[in-house]
Formats: structure tokens, C-alpha cells, sequence
């Protein structure tokens, strides 16, 4: 007998579906399950076209697409714009709309309507988590040493040897020229050469408390919102050294180094010829040097650096690149992951990249945030998928003293060691490093 009242269960509609797929017409439905034929085919025809989760009812109104509600052609104007500019904002769009003659006078939807239309059409930029490294506290009282600013200065064309790109190094306080060191051909050195040039300094003036940097790519990580450290940055910290970054378009933050740069240009480099790199790296520390002991600075009172500041010729933190295995600490480094996160997002092969390094995580956590800590307790990194209580450990990767120390761990492994003849930009390393080193044959 056929039920008055058409209504039906989850569970009816099921059995209707699963029925009509195991090859039972419409009418045999019905008169099996005592309802209506317009009943079956609705459930049936539903269940085919949505499958079961078209089975379940659904509360509330129907759902519609953001702003469906206004003119056709005034939210096809609102994606077009987007999708022509994909850096333009619902703000931006907004303004766009009043000052265009067709639509200024006719009423715009929210800015929060507009942010929907964007999500509801896949035209929004996932979120980067955003979180900064941390930075140590400003140095009190400060004395020589307490705080380098390095720099280097845009390329030049340097009369008889070409174009020349100067690392210099100042002390803050007493406005020490702790180091220049040229490099030729190239307009941006590599970490190495960075690395090189604070060895030449350690070496001659001792280990500071802090360095000051700005935002180049070799010292911060420009390509993540969650920035990690890098390897330089790494470097300095298992040495003892802090390591601060001025503020983003904040150039007066490293002011000193700045007039530093125009002082050995106007020194050492305008009007000059050199007959070779030897000469013009011997005339830079030449001039280096009558600058800090005899030519007088206003900013000084009239004296020299180290006639003002005695004291700054060394910082009483002695460094010599034979030592610096045993200089390095990495609990320090440690010291500092434990102060900070980092967000990342499993990427499409299943790791995440820290510093440049991938760690797997796996292929079942693809596409998910993760945030990122370090665990003094284990010495290890702790990767916990967000919104869950899931975390992985993650043994930090690239750590080592030697991987701390780059080429030097290569040059210090050498009983002896012969200069390649090719003068390249690693070859002037080499010869850096051949000057630098006891024991060794250049």
C-alpha cells in the first residue's frame, strides 16, 4: 500500500539509489518500498547526478555564488580587473569602480562581498604566515667593538683593473675601517667571499659582540615570509657573534658605513690607476691604515681613530682561521632557534625547506602548514601540522661545524697547498686564504 505522507529517510533514498544501480525499474521501487514513483525517480535521478552526498538534506537557504544578486555585467567587471591585475585588492578594485564613469553613481558592493567573489573564484593568493627572526636587544654603553656595520658598495670602474666592488666593515663607535676588501668582476659576491672578508677582519682586530646587516639575500632569507637563518648568519652566531639587520628601506641604519664607502672612494680609488690587483689591494690597506692611525676625522674631534680609541685596535677576542673549528659552538646556534618559528607549507614532493635545506615530511601531509620550532631539549627541530596535535621531529640538516665553515674545512684538511694560476674570483679566495693561513706554501 502506497504511504499518504512522501516523505523519506536518508536511508530510504539509499536504498532507492542502490536499487535503481543494480538494474530495478522505477515502478518496482516503488511498490517495494510503498511509496510514490515520483518519489523514486526524484531520489534516483538526485543520487545519479550527485551521488550519495546528494542523498542529505541540506538546511538552511540555498546556497548562492557571492554577489550573484547584483548586475551581471558590474561583477564581471570586478573579475575582469582582478585577473588583469592579480595584485589589485577588493580596496583597490573599489576605487577603480568609483572613478570609472560607468559605475561611479550606481551602488558597489563591500569590500568583504568582493574578498568572497575572490575566494569563490579561486582568484586569492594562499596566506603567508608571517613571523621575524630574532634580533638582539641594542648594545648599552657601547664600546669599540661592540658593533660592526658591513656593507658593500655598488660597483665601480677602477682605472687599469675594471670593475671593482668594495666589502667594507666599520666599528660603530670608534669609526675603525676594520676591512675593505675588492672584489673584481663581479657586482655580487657570494657568501664565501662575505665569509672571507670577516675572517680577514677577525684576524687582524678580533671577534666583535655584533654585526650589522642589511637585507641582501646572502644574510636574509628574502624569499619567505617566516624568514630562517642562513648559513652566514649561522656562521657568526656559533662564533659568538651576534648578528643584527637594519630595517627594510631604512638606509640611515647604516649611515657610518655609508660615508665609509665615499671615504675610500675619494681616498684610494678616484683619479688613481692600478697596474694590477696585487697594487690596488696593497694601496687599499695601505690607505686603510693612514686612515685609522693619522688623518683626522671631524666626527672625532678632530682625531684618528685610533688616536681616539686606542683601545680599538683589537677587541681582546682573538680569532685565527686554525682555531676556528674549536671557535665554533653550536649550542649557541641552538640557543637561538629556540627563540624563534618558522611556517612552511609541505610542498608537491613532500618535503619543506629550511635554509635552504629540504627535509621529507611525506606524502600524506602534502600541501599542509606547518609551523616550525626548535627543541633544546633533543637538539632537534619540531614540525607540527597546524590545527592538529600531529608533529614530526626533524634532526636540523647542514649544521655541522664543518658545514658552518665552508671552504675553509677544505683548506685547513691541505698539509700544503699550491696557487692554480687562473685568477678568478675563487682563485683570489685562494690566495686569501694561502696569506692567512700558517704552514702553507703559496
Amino acid at each position: 500500500m502506497v504511504r499518504r505522507v512522501q516523505t523519506t529517510t536518508v536511508v530510504d533514498r539509499v536504498t532507492i539509489l542502490e536499487r535503481a544501480t543494480a538494474g530495478e525499474t522505477d515502478s518496482m521501487i516503488a511498490t517495494a518500498r510503498g511509496c510514490s514513483i515520483w518519489t523514486v525517480r526524484k531520489w534516483r535521478r538526485r543520487g545519479q547526478r550527485l551521488g550519495r552526498p546528494g542523498l542529505t538534506p541540506t538546511l538552511g537557504r540555498p546556497s548562492k555564488a557571492p554577489l550573484s544578486t547584483i548586475a551581471p555585467a558590474l561583477r564581471a567587471t570586478i573579475l575582469s580587473l582582478r585577473r588583469a591585475h592579480p595584485g589589485w585588492g577588493p580596496e583597490t578594485i573599489l576605487a577603480e569602480l568609483r572613478a570609472a564613469p560607468l559605475w561611479s553613481e550606481q551602488p558597489l558592493p563591500s569590500r568583504s562581498r568582493i574578498a568572497a567573489l575572490f575566494k569563490h573564484e579561486k582568484l586569492t593568493r594562499r596566506y603567508a604566515r608571517h613571523s621575524d627572526l630574532p634580533t638582539p636587544k641594542p648594545i648599552g654603553d657601547a664600546r669599540p667593538h661592540d658593533e660592526w656595520e658591513r656593507d658593500a658598495q655598488g660597483w665601480m670602474l677602477v682605472d687599469g683593473i675594471g670593475k671593482v666592488c668594495l666589502i667594507n666593515i666599520l666599528d660603530v663607535v670608534s669609526r675603525l675601517k676594520v676591512e675593505r676588501y675588492p672584489c673584481l668582476n663581479t657586482t655580487s659576491p657570494p657568501l664565501e667571499t662575505y665569509q672571507l672578508t670577516l675572517r680577514r677582519a677577525f684576524l687582524t682586530t678580533g671577534l666583535p659582540k655584533q654585526i650589522s646587516f642589511d637585507h641582501g639575500t646572502v644574510f636574509f632569507d628574502n624569499t619567505t615570509a617566516s624568514p630562517f637563518p642562513t648559513r652566514l648568519h649561522l656562521w657568526l652566531l656559533a662564533l659568538g657573534v651576534a648578528v643584527r639587520f637594519t630595517r627594510i628601506r631604512r638606509p640611515t641604519d647604516h649611515a657610518k658605513i655609508e660615508r665609509m664607502h665615499q671615504t675610500m672612494t675619494l681616498q684610494a680609488l678616484l683619479g688613481q690607476h692600478w697596474a694590477d690587483p696585487q697594487r690596488l689591494w696593497a694601496g687599499l690597506d695601505a690607505r686603510r691604515a693612514r686612515l685609522n692611525q693619522h688623518i683626522p676625522s671631524r666626527m672625532l674631534g678632530g682625531q684618528a681613530p685610533l688616536q681616539a680609541y686606542p683601545e680599538a685596535a683589537h677587541s681582546g677576542r682573538h680569532y685565527r682561521p686554525e682555531w676556528e673549528a674549536d671557535l665554533l659552538n653550536l649550542n649557541r646556534v641552538y640557543q637561538y632557534l629556540a627563540t624563534g618559528r618558522w611556517f612552511r607549507r609541505v610542498k608537491a614532493d613532500s618535503c619543506l625547506t629550511l635554509g635552504g635545506t629540504d627535509y621529507y615530511i611525506g606524502k600524506p601531509l602534502r600541501g599542509q602548514a606547518l609551523e616550525v620550532t626548535f627543541d633544546l631539549q633533543q637538539n632537534v627541530f619540531l614540525a607540527n601540522v597546524i590545527g592538529t596535535n600531529k608533529t614530526i621531529a626533524l634532526p636540523p640538516q647542514g649544521m655541522r661545524v664543518s658545514d658552518l665553515m665552508g671552504e675553509l674545512s677544505r683548506f685547513l684538511a691541505l698539509p700544503s697547498y699550491q696557487l692554480a694560476l687562473s685568477l678568478n674570483h675563487e682563485a683570489w679566495r685562494e690566495l686569501t686564504y694561502t696569506q692567512m693561513l700558517t704552514g702553507t706554501d703559496s
